[in-house]
């Protein structure tokens, strides 16, 4: 493809004699440079990819994207360009590299701090049992039809994220579905992408570290609703009864509380294996039945029905397919032990997360509920206290561990969530988590449930800034294991 091409819709300027060249690739990866490739220079928090510029033209990059003016010794053979935004930019960039993939898509976009994972695995669903190939992009994989990958993060940066909607679009996808992060509306990784619906789950406490307060969160997450056709908001939500107050675009609101709503879930019924509702939309009524249990699968199934109404899809047959839908890898999820004593892996690691798996463990749970959860490091401290809080209130017994420390000390985190905690006689700490998932499972009693919080679906602990593998499945197996010998 020429540069021209390219950088049709890019405000960017020539800063070379030689202004256009077919290029063979492009990327933002200096160690992905390909003989003739374009190279985009991007800022990043860790690193500037203006410092890897020599080792592209050294592998060979045709073409330079940058926020800076050329060196003087720039290779006569080089083109480069010059932009004030290369992150944004190289959105621009790949949608026209992977030739606007979204065009062949629908595409339905999930925000919001609770509930992105199993609200779009839901839809996913949803859509593939009323025939419509959908793929998948969120924390826990990527899904193209009957392909499965693992991912890295929630939303990808824009060159991943467009090459994937082109592979869904090639394998004959009507629908996308992904999780939209703040991270990624803050830092155009969505940018140029339009979602026929796009749906808010909930704010809690979570990444104020990056955004530096729930305000700034709360803008981030907004910026999803002016890229969209419908907007699906949780009126059960404080900040999204202010976001249905702002948007401008056609919405469809959904609660279980507020019969003002467009959507509202009737007759709730919590059982310890699923969730029951009558569902009321105008004059259309049909009865929900989701098999994963807790109130938040209530919030969790009305969004993902809302979505699919935004769609154009009927109310029966939404919930019809409704009834065959699973639950979620580290999400409320339980680990075989055939003992009498319950295993439960779950991803929450919020102060809103956590309370809301410990109410629902505890409306079934017939002995002690033995809480096993750390924070990560590196990320907001402000939540630490909270989470310990949460966790020696919520749980019989609780063992404060590491949850990915990252470049901070494994106690220090600690020493954070303790200051939070109301009553140390419930708490004991174990700062490795291995060890702490198995003092956890050696001292389970009948009817005992084991809550490993935080981890979720991830199969490593990044200590140190290195990840190393720790797959709480395995663990819970060896601590079994162990107590079988004595």
């Amino acid at each position: 493809m020429q540069l021209s091409q390219l950088f049709s819709r890019l405000n960017a300027v020539c800063l070379t004699q030689k202004a256009d060249e077919a290029i063979s690739s492009v990327t933002a990866d200096s160690r992905r440079v390909a003989d003739g490739g374009l190279f985009i220079a991007v800022r990043g928090f860790q690193s500037d990819g203006h410092r890897f510029i020599p080792a592209a033209i050294q592998k060979g990059a045709a073409a330079i994207l940058a926020e800076e003016a050329p060196p003087e010794d720039l290779p006569e053979n080089v083109i480069w360009y010059r932009t004030e935004n290369t992150r944004a930019a190289m959105a621009d960039v790949a949608a026209a590299w992977y030739g606007d993939p979204q065009k062949q898509l629908k595409l339905v976009g999930v925000t919001g701090t609770n509930g992105k994972t199993t609200v779009t695995h839901l839809i996913r669903h949803i859509l593939e049992e009323t025939g419509h190939p959908c793929g998948l992009i969120g924390t826990n994989g990527i899904h193209i039809r009957e392909e499965y990958r693992p991912s890295d993060r929630t939303t990808p940066d824009s060159m991943e994220l467009y090459a994937l909607l082109r592979e869904m679009a090639d394998a004959g996808c009507e629908y996308a579905v992904m999780e939209v992060s703040s991270h990624s509306l803050a830092l155009d990784r969505v940018r140029g992408l339009r979602y026929a619906v796009a749906a808010f789950t909930n704010l809690t406490q979570d990444h104020l570290d990056f955004h530096g307060d729930m305000e700034h969160y709360f803008e981030a997450k907004c910026r999803l609703f002016s890229m969209c056709d419908t907007a699906v908001i949780n009126l059960d939500d404080p900040y999204g009864v202010r976001l249905s107050e702002t948007v401008t675009c056609p919405k469809l609101t959904f609660s279980a509380r507020r019969d003002e709503a467009d959507l509202v879930a009737k007759s709730v019924r919590l059982l310890p294996d699923q969730v029951q509702a009558v569902l009321v939309r105008d004059n259309d009524i049909a009865r929900m039945r989701l098999g994963i249990p807790g109130a938040f699968s209530v919030a969790n199934g009305l969004t993902a029905v809302a979505c699919c109404l935004g769609l154009g899809m009927e109310l029966e047959e939404i919930t019809e397919a409704l009834k065959t839908a699973q639950g979620v890898k580290g999400r409320a999820e339980i680990v075989p032990t055939g003992r009498d004593f319950t295993v439960m892996i779950d991803y929450s690691h919020t102060p809103d997360s956590m309370d809301n798996i410990l109410r629902t463990v505890r409306d079934y749970c017939k002995g002690r509920i033995i809480g096993v959860f750390g924070a990560g490091g590196d990320r907001d401290k402000t939540k630490r206290p909270k989470m310990g809080k949460i966790g020696s209130e919520g749980c019989d017994l609780c063992v404060i561990t590491s949850d990915n420390p990252r470049s901070e000390d494994p106690m220090a985190i600690i020493e954070d969530i303790l200051t939070g905690v109301s009553a140390k006689s419930r708490c004991k700490v174990i700062p490795d988590r291995r060890e702490a998932i198995a003092w956890a499972v050696h001292n389970a009693r009948a009817g005992d449930i084991v809550l490993l919080m935080g981890k979720g679906q991830e199969t490593y602990q990044e200590i140190a800034s290195v990840k190393h593998h720790l797959d709480e499945r395995e663990e819970v197996a060896k601590a079994l294991s162990g107590l079988q010998e004595k």
